[in-house]
């Protein structure tokens, strides 16, 4: 064995052993084991960076996107919505159905995706009909994974294999292709959960008994607030003595303890052939202007006295115009003061906040009592939250300033989510064009998704770039990127042949069918200890010489290698579903064992059996 051979066996010996023990960042193991590969010459640069561009890399980061604005836009919520109501009173329903939407979201897009999606879900639906999460939440992320069966795109290694069909000169897999496997798989899996349901899986009440955690999103600061009673809209007619008088002059807070919200004013701009309107935050310099539609938060007495003094019209809030508080541009926000904030003991009018930050203070809460009114001339103290309202940049930028204050919350998810809001339609158009352009081969499928893409972004199913790249999961892209040199490394020393020729000697002689068992018992092994993306990129290409050493049908292998990829059940590391499913659902090690290990089995059984029959050898 020459020198540079046996250093390939090293690196990656050491690379699969820093994988199981799972001390370092995936992605760092797999930077230096690249890194590794040049500095002994055994990859050129170029060679070690061809990764980077792969189109397997692109269209992975694209789809992160696409399944951020199915998330954002409440296209997926729907379904949890729909769960319920069909599920009725029935435990057994609910849990069936469940699973079902679970594999039906998960076959297009990633399965650590779905069950982020989901679980807050699946946890509120299973406390409020007095269920413990933990019987609902290891079988999402087995169904997850098995959902990576269902179509191309689902799962990391079924474009890993596919790639590989294209570059050694064979068809590569279509889009439904790995359906029937995947059907198979879904269906034994969910028998088997439901069987198993109260017999292994943990079912104590004092498991994550909370929804994840306190999450303030902006509906629940209105309601706490008791903000909606307090909005009311006045018109401004064409006669009315507050027209071309700016907010700094009427001093509202002042003198009818009022503030401002935001104006609704018809559009100057262009032809209007139709009536345009846009909404802006108001601020000490903005202007009314006649026909203004204005938002006020305050008592209704004092509301009415600012009509009469001006000779304004009180309308009525149509329905839902009261959530419009939290719109795509503008929200609130509740704001923590620092210890050593220079804000304590300071009085609101002293702050200058709107001039500083661009954001109106609306309330204060001070141990749970809420003053709405008279804030002028309040004065702060330590431990008091105040409601802000503005534009969402603008809070997201104050999120920044950790000297003061502290914002609750994650502004730029709840942004990103009110941006998005009432679009679950056109992420669902989207999200069918991106799978009729693949299914269709209309375009290669990197192009297709990288479609999804940009339209999810164009259409304000997410609210910018920035919003994209924040959901992009850089880990698993740097990691595939990282890892498909490696199997150029095996091939180049021989490596890959050594392998191949190993796992023949030793099954050969039960044939192609023995071959394939051994090389799926491997891939299984070794998928509970390092991610399914590694495991499908170290495989695939020992599985490809295989089957063309044997003269038998490749693409029945890199299926093969596909299958056994997704089928991570025994441990918590074996997936990134397995292990977002851990903390949430108070699971222990031996769970994952206890009712991971017999679906292995049960899977290793049924898959050993479709594989051959879908795609013959």
């Amino acid at each position: 064995m020459d020198l540079q051979l046996t250093l390939t066996f090293i690196i990656l010996g050491i690379t699969i052993f820093a994988f199981m023990t799972n001390r370092v960042r995936a992605d760092l193991v797999a930077i230096v084991s690249l890194l590794a590969f040049i500095i002994t010459d055994i990859l050129t640069p170029a060679e070690a960076l061809a990764g980077f561009s792969n189109s397997v890399v692109l269209m992975i980061a694209g789809l992160f996107v696409v399944g951020a604005g199915i998330l954002r836009t409440g296209l997926a919520g729907m379904a949890g919505q729909l769960l319920l109501k069909w599920s009725g009173d029935s435990e057994l329903k609910l849990f069936v159905l469940l699973l079902v939407i679970v594999g039906s979201v998960g076959a297009f897009m990633s399965n650590t995706g779905t069950v982020a999606l989901m679980m807050p879900i699946v946890v509120s639906i299973a406390i409020s009909m007095k269920e413990s999460p933990s019987k609902f939440l290891l079988p999402l992320s087995y169904v997850a994974s098995l959902s990576g069966l269902m179509t191309l795109i689902a799962s990391p290694p079924n474009l890993i294999v596919s790639q590989l069909l294209v570059d050694r000169g064979y068809n590569k897999l279509g889009f439904f292709e790995v359906t029937p496997i995947g059907m198979v798989g879904m269906i034994v899996g969910i028998i088997y959960l439901v069987l198993v349901r109260n017999v292994l899986l943990p079912n104590e009440q004092n498991r994550a008994q909370t929804n994840a955690g306190y999450k303030l999103s902006p509906k629940k600061i209105i309601k706490q607030y008791d903000l909606n009673n307090r909005l009311f809209k006045i018109y401004v007619p064409e006669d009315s003595t507050i027209i071309g008088m700016s907010l700094a002059e009427l001093k509202l807070p002042a003198k009818y303890a009022l503030c401002m919200m935001k104006i609704h004013r018809k559009s100057q701009e262009g032809i209007n052939l139709l009536p345009m309107t846009y909404q802006e935050m108001a601020g000490p310099t903005s202007v009314i202007h006649a026909t203004d539609e204005l938002y006020v938060q305050g008592e209704e007495e004092d509301i009415r006295r600012l009509a009469t003094d001006y000779g304004l019209e009180m309308q009525e809030l149509l329905e839902g115009e009261a959530d419009e508080l939290v719109s795509k541009h503008l929200g609130i926000a509740e704001v923590l003061l620092t210890p050593n904030s220079s804000f304590t003991n300071e009085t609101v009018s002293s702050l200058g906040f709107r001039e500083k930050y661009n954001l109106n203070i609306i309330g204060i809460n001070r141990r749970g009592g809420y003053k709405l009114q008279d804030m002028v001339s309040h004065k702060l103290k330590f431990g008091d939250a105040i409601l802000v309202q503005g534009a969402w940049d603008e809070i997201v930028l104050l999120a920044r300033e950790t000297q003061d204050v502290v914002v609750v919350g994650q502004p730029k998810e709840h942004a990103s989510v009110a941006a998005a809001t009432g679009k679950a339609g056109i992420a669902g158009a989207i999200m069918l064009l991106m799978i009729i352009l693949m299914a269709f081969e209309v375009f290669p499928a990197v192009i297709s998704v990288m479609i999804g893409a940009v339209l999810m972004i164009l259409t304000g199913c997410l609210r910018n770039m920035e919003d994209a790249y924040s959901n992009m999961n850089f880990e698993s892209i740097v990691l595939v990127a990282a890892m498909l040199p490696m199997a150029t490394a095996l091939e180049k020393t021989g490596g890959m042949v050594i392998l191949s020729n190993g796992i023949i000697d030793m099954l050969g002689s039960y044939g192609a069918y023995g071959v394939l068992i051994g090389i799926y018992i491997l891939t299984v092994v070794f998928g509970q200890f390092i991610s399914n993306t590694a495991t499908a990129v170290l495989f695939a290409p020992i599985a490809m010489n295989a089957a063309i050493a044997m003269d038998a049908n490749p693409t029945t292998f890199m299926i093969g290698v596909a299958v056994a990829a997704s089928m991570a059940f025994a441990t918590p590391i074996a997936s990134p579903t397995n292990a977002l499913v851990m903390t949430a659902g108070g699971y222990k090690f031996m769970d994952f064992v206890k009712v991971g290990l017999p679906l292995q089995v049960v899977m290793f059984v049924v898959m050993m059996i479709a594989v051959p029959f879908f795609f013959p050898f």
